[in-house]
């Protein structure tokens, strides 16, 4: 769903041929729209993102199964919880303001529940689409990955690479799952350097 709305919001734009960098989600999203709904990008960057089964932890299980239990939670124990969760993500320090800009949406009456819903609505199946045709995108590639990355380990960036062999691949020593925060000079560095490449293939 999200891929065809991705696409739709490219038509409204008027976007033809725009450069994607997808973070987490946003890959199966992108992935969806290029794939399967016809959307061509100019350039396209994959960091640390959610491409390929399997998705999520044993936490991100457990909350599927049990939505209704954590719905429950008192504020204070909820806001514990997102924290303890988001923090489970980096291994780096990153800006106290950046951290609540991650956990605020997630505090009001309305983000309590999404935050639980989407463990029980994630369905493998949006990746299992597009995952036998991977090696068909149509654009330059590159993907990035935060070495040390607790939720999407590194092993499954390898293995996505190995599906989209024209793709260049590097990673980031000593990241986790949010480079862009935890490392966002060395981010910009790489982005700069792949997206100002001459001549490759459209």
């Amino acid at each position: 769903m999200q891929g065809q709305v991705f696409a739709e919001m490219l038509a409204h734009w008027g976007l033809e041929q725009p450069i994607v960098v997808a973070h987490d989600m946003g890959g199966a999203t992108t992935l969806r729209a290029h794939l399967l709904h016809g959307c061509d990008f100019d350039r396209y960057v994959l960091m640390n993102v959610v491409a390929m089964r399997p998705w999520g932890s044993e936490f991100f299980d457990h909350v599927g199964r049990h939505v209704d239990a954590f719905l429950g939670l008192p504020p204070h124990i909820h806001k514990a919880v997102v924290e303890a969760y988001i923090k489970g993500a980096i291994v780096n320090d990153i800006d106290s303001g950046d951290f609540d800009k991650l956990v605020e949406p997630w505090l009001s009456e309305e983000g309590r529940g999404s935050f639980y819903r989407q463990f029980a609505q994630a369905d493998e199946k949006y990746t299992a689409e597009v995952e036998p045709v991977f090696g068909d995108v149509r654009c330059p590639v590159n993907i990035i990955w935060g070495e040390d990355d607790p939720w999407i380990p590194l092993r499954r960036g390898k293995a996505l690479h190995g599906l989209i062999p024209q793709a260049s691949f590097e990673t980031l020593p000593g990241v986790g799952h949010l480079p862009q925060l935890e490392a966002p000079d060395l981010v910009v560095e790489r982005l700069d350097a792949f997206l100002s490449r001459e001549g490759e293939d459209r």
